[in-house]
């Protein structure tokens, strides 16, 4: 197995600090960077799961914190400011002269749907983007997803109720499912499959889409 070091950076943005953990293999080829959603931090299970197995197939994961979650704010602040975070830290993530892979779960994915083209990513992961709140399906946001205009994977969990699989417009993306997955990829305990399982069928399905990106 790839050994892997853990570094932590503090970036200063307009928006407030952000914070960095990076986890990096040895002959990195590319970077990885996660931001996480409205509603909890870098300890998603689906971000610690990509952070332990990618960079033994030598892609760094950069986990990426908005400045409101290293402040200790609650409450996510509006999509502009979550923007703004991110393309401050944007130069630190590409600092180490790799492609950087623009990606996030839930409104981190979403903050690289909007910015991942204007910064120059190389592609777009999405993990459980949100295509609309629950049980409206009428306000759906698949205009950010359908407009990255970079190769793009979402990752979406089967009983996701901020969008199932099959509610997903077609579209020039790929899409890899977890079945049986909420919207933080956890799986009922009556469900065929473990979520040990269930978290390695989501590695492996975005190891099999990055591999192509090299």
């Amino acid at each position: 197995m790839t050994d892997q070091t853990t570094q932590y950076e503090t970036v200063p943005t307009d928006a407030g600090e952000a914070r960095v953990t990076w986890h990096a293999g040895t002959d990195p080829w590319a970077v990885l960077a996660l931001g996480h959603g409205a509603g909890g931090g870098i300890e998603a299970r689906d971000l610690r799961a990509l952070a332990a197995a990618l960079p033994a197939h030598g892609v760094t994961v950069a986990l990426v914190e908005q400045p409101w979650r290293v402040a200790g704010k609650k409450v996510a602040p509006a999509p502009k400011t979550l923007d703004t975070g991110w393309r401050g830290l944007w130069p630190a993530l590409a600092a180490p002269g790799l492609p950087v892979v623009a990606g996030g779960r839930s409104a981190g994915a979403r903050v690289a749907c909007r910015t991942g083209s204007e910064l120059g990513a190389r592609a777009v992961l999405a993990l459980s983007f949100p295509l609309h709140p629950p049980g409206r399906p009428e306000r759906s946001r698949d205009g950010e997803l359908l407009a990255t205009g970079l190769p793009t994977l979402v990752v979406q969990g089967g009983n996701d109720p901020f969008g199932r699989p099959e509610e997903f417009p077609e579209g020039s993306y790929e899409l890899v499912e977890v079945p049986y997955g909420d919207h933080g990829f956890a799986v009922p305990k009556r469900a065929p499959l473990t979520q040990d399982e269930a978290l390695a069928g989501l590695v492996d399905g975005v190891v099999k889409w990055i591999t192509t990106l090299r």
